[in-house]
């Protein structure tokens, strides 16, 4: 008898849709598009020389490559979560080695935390828009969606309010340049959030992929350094922290390089033991290598490199806002990122993202993410996301005003 291999998955590997972004990436490869679709770091600021020079020196030390080969401790190697520790306290957030896990990408983290929290039908609370990512993460164990609108201004506060008050298993929220929208939460709605997730005990999972990359302003306090500062952490803890409401994910794929697939979770001690376990069961524990990398490179890296960083993708950030300035027609509407890599479009009512994007393809050869794909009810379709990273001023030039052609073009006929 053949198998029917449909028949065999168990209903939740039913649900799995392949992820639009991925499949635009595939774009990438097509030399003639312009691609604004992935939120790719650019591989001219990856710290090359660093990375090989490292790489190098563990291999020359006999005692250093046998533990590189090695397998590991599922936490993840130590001294590596000793320069997290640093760089939390950089951010204004107290922890212990203890309190911090190694994973495989930030985007591991957030399948793991699905899979601690979610019960069918849990309530989630989510922003709408929110990371796409994320929903495919949390989807898996199916939840009840509980989306919050979120715009240039922030969250909205009074909408979320009342899903605490109902109930939720956990906030999830990227409040610095979130993806995708490129909105940052204002510190006064962090407390408020804070506030809320004390009253009612419901956690915060605080995805922080994009913080360094800050153009504009002052920074603002992560939610979790405002969770420590409200219970009085102003020193390394002597122990790991079993207490606090907030649950960071963090990354070294935007700052280093993404195929080094490190990141990190910082969370309360009970809920660091049960991840471990996790990691147990899943892959062991995340190369030790790339850890080890990472572990004699990061501190001085991001020392050196966040500034070159921040020079080149603002750049290419205010060359997307001139460009959809001089070539959007009115109508059109746009949030200003004060970092990050994306820029959130919207059009009028009754366009649509998907058939947008057809078109701007086949006519114009320039790709963007659709809209409803980061709603969870697949609305939102007068929506797209544009990223500014990967692309040099002058090819965002050309490709938005080619884009902005196309978009005149379907308004038009829509009219």
């Amino acid at each position: 008898m053949t198998i029917d291999w449909e028949r065999k998955f168990a209903p939740r590997a039913i649900k799995l849709t392949a992820s639009e972004i991925r499949e635009l990436l595939k774009l990438l490869d097509q030399p003639d598009i312009i691609s604004f679709a992935g939120g790719i770091p650019d591989p001219e600021m990856f710290p090359v020389e660093r990375m090989r020079a490292a790489f190098a020196a563990i291999f020359a030390d006999p005692a250093r490559r046998a533990e590189a080969l090695q397998y590991s401790v599922s936490e993840g190697y130590g001294p590596l979560r000793d320069v997290i520790v640093r760089q939390m306290a950089k951010r204004g957030i107290v922890a212990h080695r203890d309190n911090v896990i190694v994973t495989n990408g930030s985007q591991q983290g957030l399948e793991f935390l699905a899979k601690l929290f979610v019960a069918p039908g849990d309530r989630v609370i989510v922003t709408r828009p929110s990371y796409l990512g994320a929903l495919q993460a949390f989807s898996l164990y199916e939840p009840t969606y509980v989306p919050v609108p979120i715009d240039q201004t922030g969250i909205d506060l009074a909408a979320t309010a009342r899903e605490f008050a109902a109930g939720a298993k956990f906030l999830y929220i990227t409040p610095d340049f979130g993806n995708p929208a490129g909105v940052t939460v204002p510190e006064d709605q962090r407390r408020a959030l804070l506030d809320l997730s004390y009253r009612h005990g419901v956690p915060v999972i605080e995805d922080q992929a994009y913080d360094l990359l800050r153009y504009d302003g002052a920074p603002v306090p992560s939610l979790l350094a405002l969770d420590c500062a409200r219970r009085n952490a102003a020193a390394p803890l002597a122990e790991p922290s079993a207490v606090g409401n907030v649950i960071y994910t963090g990354t070294f794929s935007k700052s280093v390089a993404p195929a080094l697939r490190v990141g990190w979770i910082v969370a309360p001690a009970p809920v660091i033991r049960k991840l471990v376990l996790m990691k147990q069961a899943s892959d062991l524990h995340a190369p030790t290598i790339n850890q080890m990398v990472l572990a004699d490179i990061v501190d001085d890296v991001i020392e050196e490199a966040a500034p070159k960083l921040r020079a080149t993708y603002g750049a290419r950030r205010d060359a997307m806002l001139a460009a959809l300035e001089r070539h959007m027609p009115p109508g059109v509407s746009w949030t200003r990122p004060d970092g990050g890599m994306f820029v959130w479009v919207t059009l009028p009512a009754g366009l649509d993202g998907n058939k947008l994007l057809e078109r701007s393809i086949r006519e114009a050869r320039v790709a963007f993410v659709p809209g409803s794909a980061f709603f969870t009810d697949k609305t939102g379709r007068n929506t797209f996301r544009l990223s500014f990273s990967l692309m040099p001023p002058a090819k965002i030039e050309e490709g938005i005003k080619r884009l902005g052609g196309v978009v005149k073009e379907a308004m038009a006929v829509a009219a």
